[in-house]
C-alpha cells in the first residue's frame, strides 16, 4: 500500500492532564502516514485521485489548536477519525503525537503516542 507522509507538523495547544498544561499550553508535533493507493494519481497527475495534504494539515491544525484534551491518546484518536471521515481514499492512517515539553522532571526528547486506525475499526 502506498502512503502519503506529513512529518513533524507543529502546533501550540492546551492538552494535558494537569491544569497548568490547560492554562499555559505547549508545543505538539504530529506525524501522519496516510495509507492509500496513489497509482492512478501518479499516472494521471490528477490530485482528485489522491489526498490534498494542505487540507489534511488544516484539519489537524483545527483539532490541535482547538478544544483541549486531557490525553494525547484522545487527540490522536480524533485526528485519525476526522481524516478517515473526510478522505475516503485513505484506507488506514497512522497518527503520532509528540509532546516535547511534558511536565516530567527529567531529560528527554519527547513523550508521545502512536496509533494506527483503518476503516474497519
Amino acid at each position: 500500500m502506498d502512503k502519503i507522509i506529513l512529518n513533524n507538523l507543529a502546533f501550540y495547544g492546551y492538552h494535558g492532564a494537569l491544569t497548568e498544561e490547560n492554562i499555559i499550553g505547549q508545543k505538539f508535533f504530529i506525524d501522519l502516514e496516510l495509507y492509500c493507493d496513489v497509482k492512478v494519481a501518479g499516472e494521471t497527475d490528477d490530485l482528485s485521485y489522491s489526498v490534498n495534504y494542505a487540507q489534511v494539515y488544516e484539519i489537524v491544525k483545527k483539532i490541535c489548536e482547538g478544544d483541549p484534551y486531557k490525553l494525547i491518546e484522545a487527540l490522536a484518536e480524533n485526528i485519525a477519525k476526522k481524516i478517515l471521515k473526510e478522505f475516503p481514499v485513505v484506507k488506514e492512517v497512522m497518527v503520532r503525537v509528540k509532546k516535547p515539553e511534558a511536565p516530567v522532571n527529567g531529560i528527554f526528547d519527547y513523550f508521545g503516542v502512536e496509533i494506527r486506525r483503518g476503516r474497519d475499526e
